[in-house]
């Protein structure tokens, strides 16, 4: 079920972040491009270097930090791993800031948060907490480029804010729903996801959830999902938004043209 927004949960549990960017340092490391996907099998997940980082209160990044491939991990306040609210993310993204080459461990609590427009590169999630990485702020691009996310008991990405998503290059394994529109936001906007080139991997519920009374939008395209021969994974699910926290409805799935964009060749089952 998405959780009402904007997200407001930090105003209760303020903590002072700034400067904690040296507290828990990044490493430089190796640029690589992100995921190429195999043709009929999952992806093979990356191995960490170094010593594992242990976080246990959110790192802030802002402009392009690249963390080398090490695994960070939440303790601490951070210890979370549950579908509990009120959990803060590993990691904080400034409005147009780049996180890349990343390995979340865990616990890992909320994930990522984006504040604005943001790139994720080549971030790959071990076990998803409460959201493998959340979007927000209004009118912006936010871009999820390789990398591969596995073990979320609800979602993958949560996408609060308003704007456009784009999902390149990505695996998810194990999940509820792969990417969902705010249901019941208190702010809510039309947002646009665009997934392409990506690999989905049995269990999972649906890959991504859209509201059309707000206009949203999914096209998918070249997409692979794998161990799903009796095509159980919805591609797309429409519903019924609202701004009070209620539940959404359902209104429908499948392919229309105007809010699930796709067609049955976008898709091949392994």
């Amino acid at each position: 079920m998405a959780v009402p927004a904007p997200r407001t949960k930090h105003l209760n549990r303020k903590r002072a972040i700034a400067g904690l960017l040296g507290a828990v340092a990044l490493t430089t490391g190796a640029v690589t491009t992100g995921l190429t996907l195999p043709a009929a099998s999952a992806a093979t997940w990356p191995t960490p270097s170094g010593t594992p980082q242990a976080v246990t209160k959110t790192i802030p990044v802002s402009g392009t930090v690249d963390g080398g491939m090490k695994r960070y991990y939440g303790a601490g306040d951070l210890a979370g791993d549950g579908q509990e609210e009120g959990q803060d993310p590993i990691f904080k993204l400034a409005n147009g800031a780049t996180l890349k080459n990343v390995i979340i461990g865990k616990p890992g609590a909320d994930g990522i948060h984006c504040e604005g427009s943001c790139t994720l590169q080549n971030v790959w999630w071990e076990d998803v907490g409460e959201d493998a990485a959340t979007f927000r702020g209004s009118g912006k691009t936010f871009n999820v480029i390789g990398g591969g996310a596995r073990k979320a008991a609800d979602k993958i990405f949560q996408f609060n804010g308003g704007g456009t998503l784009n999902i390149s290059n990505f695996a998810g394994q194990d999940f509820k729903t792969f990417v969902r529109s705010c249901g019941n936001c208190s702010s809510q906007y039309k947002r646009t996801i665009n997934v392409t080139n990506t690999e989905i991997t049995a269990p999972g519920s649906v890959i991504g959830g859209i509201n059309t009374n707000y206009g949203d939008s999914l096209t998918l395209r070249s997409i692979t999902i794998v161990g799903d021969s009796s095509k159980k994974i919805v591609p797309c699910q429409k519903y019924i938004g609202n701004n009070t926290g209620a539940e959404p409805t359902k209104n429908g799935s499948g392919p229309d043209g105007t809010y699930c964009k796709y067609a049955s060749s976008d898709i091949t089952y392994k």
